[in-house]
């Protein structure tokens, strides 16, 4: 079994906090992880609906059956429970002894922030980051950032592992990507986004993913998108938060701190999955991301979505940013990291030429820019430095 690096923050948080909540997308590993971090405790499914019925008819009785410690999952369908919950862990006043798990982030952290603020960690799950895949000792994403691995082989050939994407079940099974994703997005349009929105053409709202597909690792433009999917931008912007809430996709928001020139006010938009991505661009196999003309925005994807997660799966926010002036100039990736920042310029090239360093140059060179380092993520295998520039290979993190 491949180890989750969230386990750790987990555990320690336990030892804080009466509760842990572990939120993320469906099929993301909750279960299993919940399982792992409380081998001895109860557990209860709310999905079973003998469970959620009696949960929601009994919670009293609920509570008698099920007593601490134990792990209570998808929490989300039955919110009421959290102030009965309350009132245990008031009583209890015991750390470590509750593990709730919830697919529905936004309803479900409204609820908690009403009744057990300050009584729980919380915590999100994504699928697998590469380095799960692969087996590699946890690493503080700082130290992850700035350790070039050496000696490493991957595993998977890159094609493959974008294809395929993350989701545990495609690693620890033998299922065609394509037919789990397509039973992966028919449940969460009828279980989720039809629960949510209340909407009543699923069609439109599928139509609307792939649109987003289309647009991934680009500037958002809430306007194009609307007019291109028929909707009004308000809807637009509620059905993006429904993404976003649901750890599908990321919002990246640009970097403006201490600098004076005119920058773009617009958030970048990435799927947080690089298999449903391609699913929903209909991509049938791993060689047609060779030639596919959004290569480049796929591969930033798939890069994005791993440093995400490499906040992310050590219970950070990620404090990640782009940077882009009105003239054009970008910076793909900026990390904050306290009164540091790191700029990470990705290519989708094997080979790099003096043309791939100009930008990221030019900004380390900005008046006022007290950054002197950088790093540069390719989808080749090399790794070296170039003046004030590390090259990384694309699994690097």
């Amino acid at each position: 079994m491949l180890k989750r690096y969230l386990y750790q923050k987990i555990g320690e948080l336990l030892k804080g906090f009466p509760a842990v909540l572990i939120t993320g997308p469906r099929q993301s590993g909750k279960t299993t992880l919940s399982k792992l971090v409380g081998k001895n405790f109860n557990y209860v499914s709310l999905e079973n609906p003998d469970n959620l019925d009696f949960a929601l008819h009994d919670p009293k009785g609920f509570f008698s059956r099920y007593s601490a410690p134990c792990i209570l999952d998808e929490v989300q369908k039955a919110p009421l429970l959290l102030s009965y919950l309350q009132g245990i862990i008031d009583e209890s006043k015991k750390t470590g002894q509750w593990i709730l798990t919830g697919s529905h982030q936004l309803l479900l952290m409204q609820h908690i922030s009403q009744t057990l603020a300050g009584r729980i960690g919380v915590t999100r799950l994504l699928p697998f980051s590469l380095g799960e895949i692969y087996d590699e000792p946890f690493l503080d994403p700082k130290d992850a950032l700035y350790t070039v691995k050496k000696d490493f082989k991957a595993k998977i050939k890159l094609t493959d592992i974008i294809f395929s994407g993350f989701f545990p079940r495609l690693h620890t099974e033998k299922i065609n990507p394509r037919d789990w994703y397509s039973s992966y997005l028919q449940t969460y349009l009828e279980r989720d986004v039809r629960d949510l929105l209340k909407v009543s053409d699923l069609g439109t709202f599928r139509k609307f993913m792939k649109l987003c597909a289309g647009r991934s690792g680009q500037l958002l433009n809430y306007a194009s998108l609307a007019s291109d999917a028929g909707i009004s931008p308000p809807t637009v912007k509620s059905w993006l938060n429904i993404l976003e809430t649901s750890s599908l996709v990321a919002l990246i928001p640009p970097y403006h701190k201490n600098f004076n020139k005119r920058l773009t006010k617009s958030p970048k938009f990435y799927f947080l999955d690089t298999g449903l991505l391609c699913y929903l661009l209909d991509i049938r196999q791993p060689s047609d991301i060779e030639v596919h003309p959004l290569k480049g925005g796929i591969f930033e994807t798939f890069i994005l979505s791993n440093l995400y997660k490499l906040f992310t799966h050590a219970g950070e926010v990620p404090p990640l940013y782009f940077w882009r002036d009105l003239t054009g100039h970008e910076i793909d990736v900026i990390v904050e990291l306290g009164t540091k920042l790191y700029p990470i310029e990705i290519k989708s090239s094997q080979t790099l030429g003096t043309a791939s360093f100009e930008t990221l140059q030019w900004w380390l060179a900005l008046p006022g820019n007290e950054t002197k380092k950088g790093g540069l993520i390719h989808a080749g295998t090399e790794s070296y430095a170039r003046n004030q520039i590390q090259i990384y290979p694309w699994w690097q993190f």
